[in-house]
């Protein structure tokens, strides 16, 4: 096994690269990666991809594996929170909004060249013949588990991985390697206690109840599934409790008192995406205008979000989910921009897409329902 001091230069190398943080665990079964009763619930709904065997089992993922090294690289920025945002509803223009790990570049891409830079390191340093394989949130690894006994956090109950000097907002990779490194967590070392206590503030906040009990999510509830990962139209019932959102959520993160003092990153690449529009003055990535995201077409969607983690949702599932939140912003726009965005929707609610179609009728029902005159320029 290497040496203490051999772990302790990985993970200064590990800050000196960019990341916040960096531990080391043990490629172990630990019990948490099981989670079968989980899927067996149903709560993975189409993330067919949580079924495979090899999230349970590191060992399976690649052989003679010895050691996780896990790195946390912020994405934190200087803008307001979400809630702080949908407050002020502008009455004149609807706004949407994207999660704020979705404003700039890829983070698969931002977060695997860092990691290869200091797979690259290891390589330098270690002589002897071993293997590396990173994962940027790419593979069968739950990286938060592993993190977890690497001393980095403790899983809180919003299931996400929470460290009590920077909260939440960072992503999380990973470097397997068969070399037998030193754990950061030693026999006299315990795991990061749960800091939680009593507090239920991310429970209470969600809007779709998806977070239903403390520890447990039902992800087909969750906004962030609904509007990145589900193929198809979204529930009736689920609809209204998204809001705005039209790709991700923040919510049960923005909630969380060990974010009220997230540091904010300096990676350019993580600041919101700006475009130029000589008609309005431009567009951004953070608390985009509906308008613009409705009249994308799929060539513009491909140019917009080219490099981006938004292409997940893919153009169809972004209209989708920008007529949903066009419908909840109703209430709150003034008759001007009432009639305009009428206008937008009729045209959705002619298209031969299912989904587009009825996404939209329900967006024109919506306004309807208010009340209010909106009828098409």
């Amino acid at each position: 096994m290497k040496t203490a001091s051999d772990t302790s230069w990985i993970v200064e190398q590990a800050k000196a690269g960019g990341f916040a943080l960096c531990g080391v665990a043990r490629a172990e079964k630990f019990p948490e990666l099981a989670h079968e009763d989980w899927l067996a619930k149903g709560y993975g709904g189409q993330m067919n991809y949580l079924a495979d065997l090899r999230r349970s089992d590191p060992q399976s993922v690649m052989p003679d594996l010895r050691s996780v090294i896990v790195c946390v690289l912020n994405y934190n920025t200087d803008q307001p929170l979400s809630a702080e945002v949908m407050r002020h509803a502008d009455s004149q223009e609807p706004h949407g909004w994207l999660s704020r790990y979705a404003w700039g570049s890829d983070y698969h891409e931002v977060l695997g060249k860092k990691l290869e830079a200091l797979s690259r390191q290891l390589h330098e340093r270690f002589t002897e013949s071993f293997q590396t394989r990173l994962y940027a949130d790419t593979g069968p690894i739950q990286e938060r588990v592993f993190a977890k006994h690497a001393g980095l956090g403790w899983i809180g109950k919003n299931t996400l991985l929470l460290n009590q000097e920077i909260g939440s907002f960072f992503f999380l990779g990973v470097i397997l390697t068969t070399l037998d490194l030193q754990p950061s967590l030693t026999g006299a070392t315990s795991l990061a206690p749960d800091r939680c206590g009593t507090c239920q503030r991310c429970i209470e906040a969600c809007p779709t109840d998806a977070l239903f009990e403390p520890y447990v999510m039902d992800a087909r509830k969750c906004i962030s599934y609904l509007t990145i990962e589900l193929r198809g139209g979204i529930p009736e019932e689920l609809r209204r409790p998204m809001g705005t959102h039209v790709y991700g959520c923040d919510i049960c993160q923005d909630v969380c008192p060990w974010n009220s003092k997230s540091p904010v990153s300096g990676l350019e690449e993580f600041r919101p995406r700006t475009f130029s529009d000589s008609e309005r003055g431009g567009n951004s990535l953070f608390s985009p205008r509906l308008e613009w995201l409705l009249n994308m077409s799929e060539t513009e969607f491909r140019e917009a979000f080219r490099g981006s983690p938004v292409k997940r949702t893919k153009w169809r599932g972004l209209i989708r989910n920008a007529c949903i939140a066009a419908g909840n912003s109703a209430i709150s726009l003034n008759d001007e921009a009432l009639r305009r965005l009428a206008a937008t929707l009729q045209k959705l609610a002619n298209f031969d897409d299912s989904v587009i179609r009825d996404s939209a009728l329900w967006a024109l029902s919506r306004i309807q329902e208010l009340g209010r005159k909106a009828q098409p320029l």
